[in-house]
């Protein structure tokens, strides 16, 4: 197995090391969509009004996990698709196309909360953007006004709402009691429901979730593109926007929280309306989050924990992938589905981020390349066929 990449650009290692930060900070939501129905991901009011112990735990998680740590990865993504540029549209495309494919796999037959098939889809749209815009202003431009297209249609669709939650929002016994069977059973039952629940995210990404990945994107190659996430700028310039970005997100965010709470988790409020200061402050928090890895990083580059993060970001898909299969083990085969409450849950968190971290380091030391990017490599140059390096337009 050659791992050893063909005309790969130098990697940039807090660039690497970001995107491990972001793999990781995932976990901190996912878990509760492994150990939790569906509803609980954004409803901690799905059974009735929740303890106060299990709110506080949602309301910490919304204010500085949820959302952020997505639209990290996104930004990074769109930086990397910036990098990728010189490989050719042939290429590109691709390595995309497979990506889509790993998400629908991964979707179907593991986890219905899958990131891959969004990103992959999307991307294929974004890369064309992100080569033919004339200069990096223009793409930071675009990037804010597909992100305020999205948020502008989360406000419509919360206007147009009726008032009565859906199912996936107050799911009743029957529909909680069908949800467990098919998560334990597995099988072919697990893959129907999985396939139905891919459809819905499908009609999200393209009426409204889209938009706000595409925004992130192309924010990304353009911050990638203006050297911003080349770490060229001072270490004082990064540490200053993080002062100002983070505070302003949660600022933003708070009263939204605040407001949810206060008004039981109400679908039409809780589903839509009060997601969009969420979604708003989302993205400066996930750019407050990159100012600070970048402005202490002369000093946190010395910390044996970031080079260990950065591996974690050298193989971002294959430690995502490896999440799912830890967290479906422990939750689905091992039956600790709905064992746990929000607080328990994040107990599991640091011992899954140990197997990344272990692994990781373990693999990279016998390998260039994690394994689940070894196959993406080869199976992107085996369908650019033999002029993957090609420059095409």
């Amino acid at each position: 197995m050659n791992h050893h990449a063909t005309t790969s650009l130098p990697r940039i290692a807090t660039l690497d090391c970001a995107r491990g930060i972001a793999i990781l900070g995932i976990l901190l939501m996912n878990i509760s969509a492994f150990g939790l129905p569906k509803a609980a991901y954004l409803n901690p009011a799905y059974l009735g009004i929740p303890p106060a112990r299990d709110a506080w735990t949602w309301a910490l998680l919304d204010l500085f996990a949820q959302a952020k740590f997505l639209a990290m990865f996104a930004l990074l993504f769109g930086a990397g698709l910036q990098l990728l540029l010189h490989r050719g549209k042939v290429w590109i495309r691709a390595r995309l196309s497979w990506l889509v494919l790993f998400g629908l796999g991964h979707a179907v037959f593991l986890w219905d909360g899958d990131i891959l098939l969004a990103y992959g889809l999307i991307g294929l749209v974004c890369w064309r953007m992100i080569r033919d815009a004339k200069d990096t202003i223009t793409l930071l431009k675009t990037g804010a006004v597909l992100y305020a297209i999205g948020i502008a249609v989360l406000l419509l669709l919360g206007l147009i709402s009726h008032a009565e939650p859906g199912s996936f929002w107050q799911p009743g016994a029957a529909e909680l009691q069908y949800e467990k069977f098919w998560k334990l059973q597995g099988g072919m039952e697990a893959w129907r429901s999985r396939l139905d629940l891919l459809s819905s995210s499908l009609l999200a990404i393209g009426a409204q979730y889209g938009w706000q990945l595409a925004g992130l994107m192309l924010f990304g190659a353009g911050l990638m593109r203006s050297g911003w996430l080349r770490n060229r700028y001072t270490p004082a310039h990064y540490r200053r926007l993080a002062a100002w970005l983070i505070p302003l997100s949660l600022l933003i965010q708070l009263p939204g929280v605040a407001l949810q709470w206060h008004l039981n988790w109400d679908y039409r409020w809780s589903g839509f309306l009060l997601q969009v200061p969420r979604e708003l402050g989302a993205s400066l928090q996930a750019m407050g989050y990159l100012a600070l890895v970048y402005g202490f990083w002369p000093t946190f580059s010395r910390w044996r924990i970031s080079h260990w993060l950065t591996q974690v970001g050298r193989m971002a898909l294959s430690n995502y992938l490896l999440q799912t299969l830890i967290c479906t083990t422990l939750f689905y085969r091992f039956g600790l589905y709905q064992q746990f409450d929000r607080l328990q849950l994040l107990a599991f968190v640091p011992l899954v981020w140990l197997a990344n971290l272990l692994f990781s380091k373990l693999w990279l030391r016998y390998f260039k390349q994690g394994p689940m990017e070894w196959l993406w490599r080869w199976l992107t140059a085996m369908a650019a066929g033999d002029n993957a390096q090609q420059k095409a337009n």
